[in-house]
């Protein structure tokens, strides 16, 4: 079963993830912070991370710069989920080192259909 490390705040989009994600199959690790994201990504090495980029303390920009520059990073997907939709953010995300984005609010209907495009 494929482990998928969600880094989220939110308690609602948090939820939501989880729910959607255990439906589709996959095994969730939950992270509430991008410090506690870093330090399981490290640890677990899930097959992919879902990173909110706007957390408290380390943001998710930071928090997905220190797994790249790690030794034990093997290359996991990283994707942004994120509400920032303004000129440029989606390029920030991609040059910190994220494969991907994905918009909040997050669609239901798609979700997973864009989580499988990082999923080996």
């Amino acid at each position: 079963m494929k482990r998928i490390l969600v880094v989220e705040d939110n308690e609602k989009n948090m939820y939501l993830m989880d729910f959607l994600l255990t439906k589709g199959g996959y095994t969730v690790l939950k992270a509430e912070t991008g410090e506690k994201g870093v330090e399981l990504a490290l640890k677990e090495k899930p097959d992919l991370v879902l990173m909110d980029i706007q957390l408290p303390g380390m943001d998710g920009l930071e928090a997905t710069k220190k797994i790249r520059e790690s030794k034990a990073d093997g290359k996991i997907p990283i994707v942004a989920i994120t509400s920032y939709a303004m000129t440029g953010d989606k390029e920030k995300v991609l040059a910190a080192g994220c494969n991907g984005y994905i918009e909040k609010p997050i669609d239901p209907e798609t979700f997973l259909t864009e989580i499988q495009k990082y999923i080996k």
